[in-house]
């Protein structure tokens, strides 16, 4: 097992990388050439930018009960479709019983965007998004 982390716009590197020290897990840091990542544990993977390239990375190194922290719900698709685990930087966790709901509320949201109507953004972090995370992970490296 490890976590591997699409880690361009991830909030939580600093949570991760404290668990799975705890853990002795293995973390990968998959991101693209515009971001920079030197934690002092974590393999580093660099790809291309591109607009696929960092989840392509991702796929490609998926093995069985690995955990992926994602944001994408295609990303997390692909995980669930391989045998590993997946959970967002808030701790959310996906599985096969809320993935297709997350991927059709997405694409109603893109037709209304594409339509002109304007679509809600994500709210402010907050602390506790970090903790929730931070605890569900920790579930799931137990």
């Amino acid at each position: 097992m490890k976590i591997i982390v699409d880690a361009d716009a991830c909030p939580v590197k600093s949570e991760i990388v404290a668990l799975a020290k705890q853990h002795d897990i293995q973390v990968v840091m998959v991101s693209d050439l515009s971001h920079v990542i030197e934690d002092g544990y974590s393999q580093v993977i660099t790809v291309d930018q591109g607009a696929e390239s960092v989840d392509i990375a991702i796929f490609n190194m998926i093995t069985l009960n690995d955990i992926v922290v994602t944001q994408d719900y295609g990303v997390a698709t692909m995980v669930l479709g391989k045998g590993a685990k997946a959970i967002n930087q808030n701790g959310f966790v996906y599985s096969n019983d809320n993935i297709d709901e997350l991927l059709f509320a997405r694409h109603i949201s893109a037709k209304q965007r594409k339509s002109g109507h304007k679509t809600k953004g994500p709210s402010k972090r907050k602390k506790v998004d970090n903790q929730r995370f931070s605890e569900e992970l920790g579930k799931m490296l137990r």
